[in-house]
């Protein structure tokens, strides 16, 4: 019988509730956070796709980017999925400030271009072939997805489309480029919770 989780999904803006959905599918329970003092209690966080500009923004306008960084720090998983990749970056296209002089959080050593893959209208699925995900191929929705262009040393990379890494792990951080929450395939989702549940 598995722990069950209290994951926080970063509700300021984007579709967090299919990420909340697909945590309660796996029977642990999952609910929006927006404030610093409820991102203390979780097990993990899942930063959602959305506008990155926009998240990084009312981040710091609540200090949740704070809490954030601290909840990493004390060693709470982090899972960041297309927007939520980028916040989680080091690097923004060319230089270490996002736009209107936002920084990333920092908590994966990556450099990240918004839009790597093309805009909306070059929204597209493929199968990945993912290590450490057991029954073959995911089905994996990449829409305005950013592109991963530098990883740092320690940074793992789990899954490669055309030649560049679009799932990555370093420690009890996960990232995607993609959005594994519009799929009906919870693998993913099952995955981080894993790590949540081993830490």
């Amino acid at each position: 019988m598995f722990r069950q989780l209290n994951i926080g999904v970063l509700a300021l803006q984007g579709d967090f509730q299919k990420h909340i959905d697909s945590v309660c599918s796996l029977g642990h329970s999952a609910v929006p956070v927006r404030l610093p003092s409820e991102i203390e209690p979780m097990d993990g966080i899942i930063l959602p796709g959305g506008e990155s500009t926009t998240i990084l923004k009312l981040m710091d306008r609540f200090g949740t980017d704070v809490a954030i960084k601290a909840a990493h720090a004390a060693g709470v998983p982090i899972y960041g999925t297309c927007a939520g990749l980028i916040c989680i970056s080091t690097e923004i296209e060319t230089g270490s400030q996002s736009r209107e002089g936002q920084t990333p959080l920092a908590l994966l050593d990556a450099t990240v271009t918004r839009n790597g893959f093309g805009t909306q209208l070059d929204s597209f699925e493929t199968d990945l072939t993912i290590d450490g995900l057991d029954d073959g191929v995911f089905r994996a929705i990449f829409i305005r997805a950013p592109m991963i262009s530098k990883l740092g040393r320690s940074v793992e990379t789990l899954a490669i489309y055309n030649g560049k890494p679009v799932l990555v792990r370093n420690g009890n951080v996960l990232a995607s480029t993609f959005h594994p929450e519009l799929s009906n395939d919870l693998r993913i989702h099952k995955y981080f919770a894993q790590i949540c549940d081993q830490r």
